[in-house]
């Protein structure tokens, strides 16, 4: 269970102010001798700070934030435009965008380069950010590197008391407890507390000092569970601390992170969520889970307030809400006492996934159901008998199944579906211990939580099998046919490729990965060359001109309802495809087959920042009138159809407008396989399958 802090420790304001401070930005002169308008980053800061505090980031901030960007850059403002790529890494990390914060830490370090900041107090500022980023993206091996040229560059630029080399100790020490070094992580945020201490500031009220003590008391749950492993096994306990010391101290470290926050009357601030789900977790790992259950709840509404609904931070704390209700009902079951907490809902812990009735929301995830049983039965099995090997086992879950895509329901349970997670190695560590750790795997309960046995149909068995462990190339290939993503050079093999294959290949959740390995082959399917992907949309839009804006008003006026009801399938297929090819694969993903692709469809098009999020709803309504279109009385037929036409109409001028948008076209023309030539300027490879005949 997961307590992650979503912003940059101790904000994010004060880094962009300080690149911007030690750099010169009077503005670039262009080419006509004048200078062009000038950036003004204090303005830009006071009005990112007016969103923050107006708790309206998940609406108002991307476009601000975009916009920023494009002004510093026709300003010639290089100090300007770092301003704003290092709030955009922060900005991008609370909201789990972390693929597409790749092109933004990359832009900003070479940005930096190129300004020769290297030894100063903002070059220090952009590596902590850049390396906060790709921690939380979980390359590790590259946060690691950036954390230590930030040490490195603190040493000359920071002085001993420095508070921002407290936060830097800090964002450290979250690295070393992600990648099981637990130790090294209390080391960290031990000096970083010193600093802080010495700093001269109320310690009753010092949110710094707050956020340190929650990033203690998760580090000692860590070295809790350590200890217990430890006396478990009989090991001394002279050696170190006991269990019961370490849980006492984290138990003590959440309540005074909380009471920092009541008494500074910040309870409002986003960090107040990572306190709360610290705290919960705390609870939890006390057996208290009725007061876990509150607290996250607590730390679901500061979350949504702050951040919206729509992001990993508060997707990740709703899935530990969900285990400490199932705990709580498990344990008010077995003592046979009431679940149920004053003012909230009460939730059944160990559903029959057999019994019928209209809510069909699932009690647990799949998802959430494989972390768990990672966490209880997985993890400690690992560190018991694969200590060697903890720094190197990727964990998750992905691939085909409703539960991968975060789709399933009670209804999903009929097959399938059950407890297990997957375990990914490398080719070298398979040979070394894949067959007796399939074994210790295939040892562990099957049922948990009042599900399982996990009950498999026959293709999702032998080579099939969704779960147990894997040679990570071995996955990738069962799913797509390639052990690898193909070269950026062989777009006919990724055009062999269809979405539904892609989809498999990157969806659901990897739990931990310190190696690194399987996440890196699994962002390869993410990235598909850009000319394969704008190949596909010309496809695309030749497919809805095809079949939605010629051939369906022919079918219609011959009679022929099922050749009509054909076309407006083949129409709604493409439409669908077409948007996430246009939001891009590494930022959307791709849709999935037939069955959750309107699922999917409408997930995206709810998020913030969406490339036409209106065009699933016209799509839809689309769907309901091809019933009455296609095989109604004449009158309502008719009525239908002219409905149907104009939202299609519809449908085609939004794929227009964006297409300009993007400088994929400068046409107006709305039949839209006349934008296909516009669409393959585009392209740079000449490869004969990029192209239509």
């Amino acid at each position: 269970m997961a307590a992650n802090n979503p912003t940059a420790l101790f904000g994010n304001s004060q880094p962009a102010a300080s690149a911007a401070e030690d750099t010169d930005d009077t503005g670039d002169a262009d080419d006509t001798g004048n200078h062009a308008s000038r950036f003004d980053a204090d303005a830009f800061l006071t009005g990112l700070d007016a969103i923050y505090t107006a708790h309206r980031a998940g609406q108002d901030a991307d476009a601000y934030l975009q916009q920023a960007m494009t002004d510093a850059e026709n300003a010639g403002d290089d100090a300007g435009l770092l301003t704003v790529l290092n709030e955009t890494m922060g900005f991008y990390r609370s909201q789990g965008r972390h693929e597409e914060n790749q092109w933004i830490v990359q832009r900003a370090l070479e940005l930096g380069l190129r300004m020769g900041l290297t030894g100063s107090e903002a070059w220090t500022t952009t590596l902590i950010n850049a390396a906060t980023a790709m921690r939380a993206a979980h390359h590790y091996d590259q946060a690691a590197d950036l954390y230590r040229q930030a040490l490195d560059s603190a040493a000359a630029t920071y002085g001993p008391h420095d508070r921002r080399l407290a936060a830097l100790h800090n964002n450290l020490s979250m690295l070393y407890s992600e990648t099981g070094h637990p130790n090294k992580a209390h080391d960290e945020l031990t000096q970083a507390m010193a600093i802080l201490n010495d700093s001269g500031t109320d310690p009753h009220t010092d949110p710094d000092i707050a956020s340190t003590d929650v990033n203690l008391a998760l580090v000692e749950l860590d070295l809790w569970h350590e200890a217990r492993n430890r006396e478990a096994a009989g090991g001394d306990a002279g050696q170190a601390q006991t269990s019961a010391e370490l849980l006492d101290q984290a138990h003590e470290h959440a309540q005074h992170a909380l009471s920092v926050y009541r008494h500074g009357n910040l309870t409002h601030s986003a960090h107040y969520a990572s306190a709360l789900a610290g705290a919960a977790q705390v609870q939890f790992t006390r057996g208290a889970f009725a007061d876990a259950v509150m607290l996250y709840r607590k730390a679901l509404d500061v979350i949504a307030e702050c951040y919206g609904t729509d992001t990993d931070y508060y997707r990740t704390t709703s899935d530990n809400l969900q285990a400490a209700e199932d705990a709580m009902a498990q344990q008010a079951k077995q003592s046979g006492t009431s679940s149920d907490i004053t003012d909230t809902t009460t939730t059944t812990a160990f559903p029959d996934a057999s019994a019928g009735g209209d809510d069909l929301s699932p009690d647990i995830t799949g998802l959430a159901l494989a972390k768990r049983m990672w966490l209880e039965y997985g993890k400690p099995m690992i560190a018991e008998r694969y200590p060697h090997y903890q720094g190197r086992i990727a964990v998750g879950l992905v691939g085909h199944g409703s539960e991968c895509y975060g789709f399933d329901d009670n209804l999903s349970h009929d097959h399938d579906f059950g407890p297990g997670f997957c375990l990914w190695l490398t080719d070298e560590d398979y040979a070394q211990i894949g067959e007796r750790l399939q074994a210790d795997y295939d040892a562990l309960p099957t049922r948990f939580l009042g599900f399982g046995p996990r009950q498999s149909t026959p293709r999702t068995q032998g080579d099939g099998r969704r779960v147990g462990v894997f040679r990570i190339g071995d996955f990738f290939e069962s799913l797509t046919g390639y052990r690898q993503a193909p070269a950026a050079d062989r777009p006919h093999e990724w055009l062999m490729l269809d979405e539904a294959t892609l989809a498999a290949a990157t969806n659901g959740q990897v739990f931990a990965d310190p190696l690194g390995a399987f996440s890196k082959t699994r962002q390869g399917f993410k990235l598909m060359p850009d000319d394969v992907r704008l190949s596909l949309i010309s496809r695309r839009l030749g497919m809805i001109s095809q079949a939605g804006q010629y051939n369906l008003p022919r079918m219609l006026r011959r009679g022929d309802g099922s050749a009509a009801w054909m076309s407006v399938s083949m129409f709604a297929d493409a439409v669908s495809s077409l948007v996430f090819l246009i939001n891009t694969p590494v930022s959307a993903g791709y849709a999935p087959y037939y069955k959750w692709r309107f699922a999917a469809l409408r997930r995206l098009s709810a998020r913030m920042g969406t490339r036409l999020a209106g065009v699933c709803g016209k799509v839809e309504q689309v769907l309901r009138l091809a019933g009455v279109a296609c095989y109604g009385e004449s009158g309502q037929a008719h009525d239908a159809a002219t409905a149907m036409d104009a939202l299609i109409d519809a449908v085609c001028a939004d794929i227009v407008a964006e297409l300009k948008r993007e400088g994929l076209t400068d046409s107006d023309e709305r039949f839209l396989e006349w934008q296909r030539p516009y669409v393959e300027a585009h392209i740079a490879d000449d490869a004969a399958c990029l192209h239509s005949l």
